[in-house]
């Protein structure tokens, strides 16, 4: 099963792709794709993966790196260690998950904002697949605060 297949996956470049919970398989693939790191922001072992993610991706020769960010209170200080590590991550092959890719699509899109001088309507753009639909006021108002935050 090809990372291709992870829920709600978007391939962002050749050095970074995002998604939902990866399953195991998923996570093997990953790794035999040349992927060095996996950052996750979900705050729980997901239903239905029955091993343990960080000792699974450390023993497929990737760096680990949990940025548990609660979904009913985002705050600037994980999005802060969020764009820390992106940073320091630099043309490191990633994969950035949470349980659906919501989390990653919002904390990406408000990252290139800052960083790599994408538009607003460039970063909703990005973020529109994984979130039409939906309605979530608490992160709303974190992505509005953080872009108010953001010297565009």
């Amino acid at each position: 099963m090809p990372t291709q297949d992870i829920f709600n996956y978007i391939k962002v470049n050749d050095h970074l792709i995002t998604g939902g919970q990866p399953s195991a398989e998923q996570l093997r693939a990953a790794a035999a794709e040349g992927f060095e790191a996996v950052i996750n922001l979900a705050t729980e072992k997901p239903a239905g993966f029955s091993e343990d993610e960080a000792s699974l991706v450390r023993s497929l020769g990737m760096a680990y790196y949990p940025i548990p960010v609660e979904w009913e209170n985002p705050t600037l200080e994980d999005f802060q260690r969020f764009e820390e590590l992106l940073e320091s991550l630099d043309n490191t092959r990633t994969l950035v998950h949470c349980a659906a890719n919501f989390r990653v699509s919002a904390f990406y899109g408000l990252y290139a904002i800052k960083h790599l001088g994408w538009s607003e309507a460039k970063a909703e753009a990005f973020r529109q697949p994984v979130w039409q639909g939906s309605n979530y006021p608490i992160w709303e108002q974190f992505i509005r605060r953080v872009k108010a935050g953001i010297k565009l």
